[in-house]
């Protein structure tokens, strides 16, 4: 039988889910065990699950959870140096050179365990199989908008609250716009076509922005673009990789352009192939962007778990993409679950070293 745990998120402002309780039911009805972790902040209330099936247990005990079950979550682990003996489905951030990655992996070498890493979760293709990009991002441009607005005031973007809604959203959004009495800026989108892209520019189209959408076509000459500068905002969701483009080099800093907000969606700071060079470490819900110049001003935003702004709808939309993957955890060596387990293999040696890194 097949357990599936599921923890609380320790990050402060994250309230979405893995799973749901509609997700829940189907597991369990499946042959599954699935265990929710008590949580003051999941989106989605524990009586939820318990009446789906699944059994609850103490916030933050998976540690002692039995050694079958695939602990599941989506964003880091509480900071702590222990083993970790379990195999974990999560977002990991550990295979592009990032700082916390070695020290993560090196605990996965000390406790014997496996990461199922959910941005490496993908077909045969490798095409994902679960994303938040869409959710990412919409809450990426929308809070790219704020920051552009707080500057007409005078002012530098403030603390950040998630919506019950997405209209709720952007009415607010909206009203907030009108308020400056100025003109709605001109927006370029780089990665345009993909999920993150198609997020972004529907936020902004829906606000009145003029978009410019680039992709791979706009970018292969690899950067930096000047033509990136005659933009009031730069919305990057383009993943850190070793063929991404640079965007913006240093002379971002400088006057004598139009930018003055950058939001970086992708938000990958410690990477090496990170393409908004310009800062490195990302912002969060009370300080959402930072100052990186100042005459003119020039902002970067770059949360790093964006779709908790809209926690129940990403959490859904997301829940329901990893769903039928997770059906599939009573055969963990095979398909999906199979590549990724041969992935973290590559990566994490008997030193906990990182070997290679995956291209794309």
């Amino acid at each position: 039988m097949v357990h599936l745990w599921l923890r609380a998120e320790s990050r402060p402002n994250e309230r979405r889910a893995a799973l749901t309780p509609d997700g829940t039911r189907a597991l369990v009805a499946r042959g599954f065990r699935v265990t929710v972790e008590e949580s003051p902040h999941r989106i989605v209330p524990l009586d939820a699950y318990v009446q789906a099936g699944a059994d609850t247990a103490p916030r933050d005990s998976w540690p002692e959870a039995p050694p079958e079950a695939f602990i599941l979550g989506l964003k880091e682990l509480p900071q702590d140096d222990g083993p970790l003996t379990h195999r974990h489905i999560m977002f990991g951030h550990a295979y592009k050179g990032q700082a916390a990655g070695a020290a993560l992996l090196e605990r996965f070498r000390r406790g014997g365990g496996t990461l199922y890493d959910l941005e490496y979760l993908t077909d045969d293709a490798g095409r994902r199989l679960a994303a938040f990009g869409h959710w990412a991002g919409f809450a990426g441009a929308a809070l790219s908008l704020k920051a552009w607005a707080a500057q007409r005031r005078g002012g530098i973007c403030g603390p950040v609250a998630g919506f019950a809604t997405q209209t709720a959203l952007t009415e607010a959004l909206r009203a907030e716009l009108d308020a400056t009495g100025a003109p709605r800026p001109h927006a370029i989108v780089v990665g345009a076509l993909g999920r993150v892209g198609t997020g972004a520019t529907e936020l902004l189209t829906r606000m009145g922005v003029r978009v410019t959408k680039w992709d791979k076509a706009e970018t292969a000459a690899g950067g930096p673009f000047a033509q990136i500068l005659a933009h009031e905002i730069l919305v990057n969701c383009i993943l850190a990789g070793p063929d991404s483009p640079v965007l913006v080099g240093r002379d971002a800093l400088n006057p004598g352009r139009t930018l003055s907000v950058i939001g970086d969606v992708a938000c990958d700071p410690t990477s090496a192939f990170n393409p908004v060079p310009l800062y490195d470490r990302p912002t969060d819900w009370d300080h959402p962007v930072r100052r990186v110049a100042e005459h003119p001003p020039l902002d970067i935003m770059a949360i790093d778990n964006l779709p908790s702004l809209l926690p129940m709808e990403s959490t859904q939309d997301f829940a329901a993409q990893l769903l039928p993957v997770l059906k599939e955890l009573d055969q963990p060596d095979r398909g999906a679950w199979g590549q990724a387990a041969a992935l973290f293999a590559r990566h994490a040696d008997t030193d906990g070293n990182v070997r290679e890194r995956p291209q794309g």
